[in-house]
Order: C-alpha cells, then structure tokens, then sequence
C-alpha cells in the first residue's frame, strides 16, 4: 500500500532563467545524474523513473514538469517554476510521488535529504559551470559515509568553505573547495569538477561516489574503473576488517 509525499524548495539560484532552465532540462549530468527529455510536451523523459516518464509542461524558461507513473499505482512528479530575480532566479519545486507505507518514513527522509543536496549541487553547477556540458561517473558500494570520508583523507574537522585535497590511491588527487558536508553528504567544487560522496548507508543503501567533469579531456571511463576498483577494495578491506574484529 502507497502513501503520498511531497517535497518542496524555494530559492535563490545564481544565473538568469535561461541558465538555470538549461541546467534542469539539458544538463543535469552536470549537478545530479544523467536525465534525458525530449523538448516538448508529451516528449520522453529517460533516466529520472525505473520506467521512463512524460514531460507534461515545457514552457521555457518558465515552466517544466514531467511525470511517471505504473498500473500499482505508484506516481512521480517534478515540477519547477522560474521566474527572474535581482539575485538570478527565483526557483519553486515540488516533488510528488508515493512510497510504500510499511517504510514511509525511511523513504521521505531519504528523500528530502538528498533534495538538499541536489538543490545545492544545482546552485553550485549555475553559479560556477553555467553552460557547460560534463561527463558523469557515479560508482555504488556498500561502504559507510565515515569510512570512505577517512579513507579519502578527509580531515575530522573540516568545514564548508575550505581548502582539501582528497585522495584515492591509484587516482588523481580531488582538489578544491568543501561546497557541501553533512554527517551524511561531502560535496568538493575544483575548477573543472564537482566531486559527490553520499552516504546512503544512512538508509541501509549502497553509498555512492559521484564525479560532474567539465574537462572535455577527461576520460571518463577511465575514472568510472578507477573509482569502481578503488571502492570496491575499501569495501573488502572494510568487510575484512570487521569479520577480523569480531573474530578476536
């Protein structure tokens, strides 16, 4: 049995309405994951639902809406509303959908969590990469947010707003600017890359590692096979650890 949610936001985003229309319906592998729609009503909507949705408003640069739903019942719902501000654009969203009552609240935490992020990762995309395409690489593993935060060098004190550099043997180093950090979240802005940890272990999920690359000469693939190795090897080192522990 189903039970209905909504998540809602309201901001300020850097960039004119142009931009930011640009970001939400052509390039989010820029800021969330890779989500095709067709530029009109009625056009497919490919990588945001299991099964594919409809645009059912596409009125640029104002207006943008699709939707997904099954025979059970189950629903989904993106809807935003831009309108220019003296600051950039004012932004109104809403997410509807449903979530199986039994771990509704699991669910809708999880959710309005990452909304957080997205809406950050958003705001950072327009307000430092407007306009440009970027790859993306995002890797799964069952690791816990602290462990990999640790193993990436991550100091115990840092805080938004600093300098780091992260590193993950075998791969290039990540060097920036804290942009986001969370007991659940690390976000890291360089100059031609947004770096995303999540720790959806929080929720009993895989956590993922997240990289938006602007470099056009970075090689994707290469990272995305680096990454799946350098975590796939803390997870076993981890799991190793911890059955050795509890040996002992």
């Amino acid at each position: 049995m189903y039970r209905p949610f909504t998540v809602t936001w309201e901001a300020i985003l850097p960039g004119d309405p142009r931009q930011v229309w640009d970001a939400i319906t052509a390039r989010c592998a820029a800021w969330i994951w890779e989500i095709d729609y067709e530029p009109r009503v009625g056009g497919a909507e490919r990588g945001l639902s299991s099964g594919g949705g409809t645009v059912t408003a596409w009125e640029p640069p104002h207006h943008f809406e699709t939707r997904a739903q099954r025979p059970d019942g189950w629903h989904n719902r993106i809807d935003y509303r831009l309108e220019p501000h003296a600051d950039g654009t004012r932004v109104r969203y809403a997410h509807e959908s449903v979530a199986d009552a039994a771990d509704w609240e699991r669910i809708y935490d999880e959710c309005v969590e990452h909304t957080d992020f997205y809406r950050h990762s958003l705001g950072a995309y327009v307000g430092h990469f407007a306009g440009r395409g970027a790859a993306y690489v995002g890797v799964d593993g069952d690791a816990a947010f602290a462990d990999l935060s640790a193993a990436l060098g991550l100091p115990r004190d840092a805080a938004v707003g600093e300098r780091v550099r992260l590193r993950a043997a075998g791969l290039p180093a990540i060097e920036g600017t804290i942009d986001y950090l969370t007991p659940t979240f690390l976000g890291v802005r360089a100059d031609d890359l947004l770096f995303r940890v999540y720790g959806r272990d929080r929720w009993g999920d895989p956590a993922t590692i997240a990289l938006h690359l602007f470099d056009p000469a970075a090689d994707a693939a290469a990272l995305a096979r680096g990454w799946r190795e350098w975590l796939d090897a803390h997870v076993n080192e981890h799991a190793t650890s911890n059955s050795t522990e509890a040996v002992s």
